[in-house]
């Protein structure tokens, strides 16, 4: 048997080197990038502003993308209609589209009211030749800026900081109409669509109204048409679709949940956000739900209402109450409470450093503050943990200061 030639007559440069392997280094995964989204330093999930970033930094941040926030309204509607108009701002600064749904007001109203953006002098809506006027050496105390931007030609700046990560809103104004135009939006107005009205006996069959079949149905048609849901690739660059609906729940949507304590369609809104909060899930959408908790008597449905959502918050107005007057909350017109945070990636959330929060509205502006402490001797608070923290007086001889059972607090 003849034996094997032996390659050593070959140059060095056919030779294999001895230190060839199979293994390669994996290359860390690249994010997505879409304009007004950034990944979350908590757990690495691509994230949007609400549009009001005291809102963010409570509930981690800001809002996934393919979460749904639910917003318990007020007892007006003031207020948590402002931060749905503050959300769909948010998305026509950042370029995004919007998908707006009401049984009231219709949609094209809802974007004629949307607070108007506090853009800095980078994203002023001046020419190049206003900005320069302020190097004039008549008005030395004029903000200056660069001298060679003066010879540029002309250009119309208005929404160059949208790449930004959350904006600031004058509510005092409404935003131009022509950025209102400019933004892409897919309207669903109730009474528009004949589909609604049904007999009552079909309504009884279904698990849910005619309503929400109809409003589920032509948001997963927007979604699958426009390609969020990436079975149809995108015409242009990926973008974000940012959905808002309107007071779910109320008599207006066909729904009793608001009318009994034992409601005949008790599961219809359940069934509606469990659809909705899985067709985030397979989408590049997010979604803010108001509900008129206040005008529903079964607590027990409110409480799987607030489950099916990730993040859940309750605006409380001090309009008509006796807080209003209380000089504690002279400052602030309303508490808000952070009922729910997602589990996203991780085994538990970032909780915030302070549930005791109020909200107040200036002049301009809607920002989220930490709320007065309100404590009294013998009050009892209920924490949304589930734990009860009794403020009792140890000078009271029938108390056993002692006992490992109780947890006491000396007041003063």
């Amino acid at each position: 048997m003849a034996a094997p030639k032996m390659s050593m007559g070959k140059p060095t440069a056919d030779r294999l080197p001895c230190n060839t392997t199979s293994f390669q280094k994996k290359s860390r995964s690249k994010l997505v990038s879409i304009p007004g989204t950034r990944p979350s330093i908590q757990n690495g999930q691509l994230i949007v502003s609400t549009g009001v970033t005291s809102l963010d930094y409570v509930i981690g941040g800001g809002l996934a993308v393919g979460t749904l926030l639910l917003i318990e309204e007020d007892r007006y509607d003031s207020y948590s209609r402002m931060l749905l108009k503050y959300f769909l701002a948010e998305g026509v600064v950042c370029g995004h589209e919007l998908y707006v749904a009401s049984a009231l007001d219709h949609p094209n109203d809802i974007l004629q009211e949307l607070p108007a953006p506090i853009l800095d002098d980078i994203a002023s809506p001046k020419t190049v030749e206003d900005q320069a006027k302020s190097c004039d050496p008549e008005s030395q105390d004029a903000m200056k800026i660069a001298w060679r931007y003066q010879h540029l030609p002309k250009v119309q700046t208005a929404l160059a900081s949208s790449s930004r990560f959350g904006h600031y809103y004058d509510v005092s104004k409404t935003m131009d109409p022509e950025i209102c135009q400019a933004a892409r939006c897919h309207g669903f107005y109730l009474p528009e669509h004949s589909t609604a009205v049904t007999s009552p006996t079909a309504t009884r069959q279904s698990p849910m109204p005619e309503t929400y079949s109809s409003l589920l149905n032509n948001l997963q048609e927007v979604i699958h048409r426009e390609g969020f849901d990436g079975s149809v690739p995108q015409t242009k660059s990926r973008n974000i679709l940012r959905i808002g609906l309107h007071s779910l729940g109320s008599a207006l949507w066909g729904d009793d949940l608001c009318c009994h304590e034992n409601p005949s369609h008790g599961h219809a809104l359940t069934t509606f956000l469990y659809g909705l909060r899985a067709m985030l899930r397979s989408s590049l959408s997010v979604a803010v739900v108001t509900v008129p908790s206040h005008l529903i008597q079964n607590r027990a449905l409110m409480g799987n209402i607030t489950r099916l959502c990730d993040t859940a918050i309750a605006l409380e107005s001090f309009r008509g109450s006796e807080r209003e007057t209380n000089p504690l909350y002279k400052d602030y017109h309303g508490l808000l409470d952070v009922r729910q945070l997602p589990y996203l990636n991780c085994l538990v959330c970032d909780l915030p450093d302070n549930k005791d929060l109020a909200f107040k509205l200036k002049r301009k502006q809607f920002t989220i503050e930490v709320s007065p402490p309100e404590r009294g001797q013998g009050e009892v608070r209920a924490r949304d943990t589930g734990v009860y923290t009794l403020y009792i007086n140890t000078q009271s001889p029938h108390i056993n200061t002692q006992s490992p059972y109780i947890n006491t607090v000396t007041l003063p």
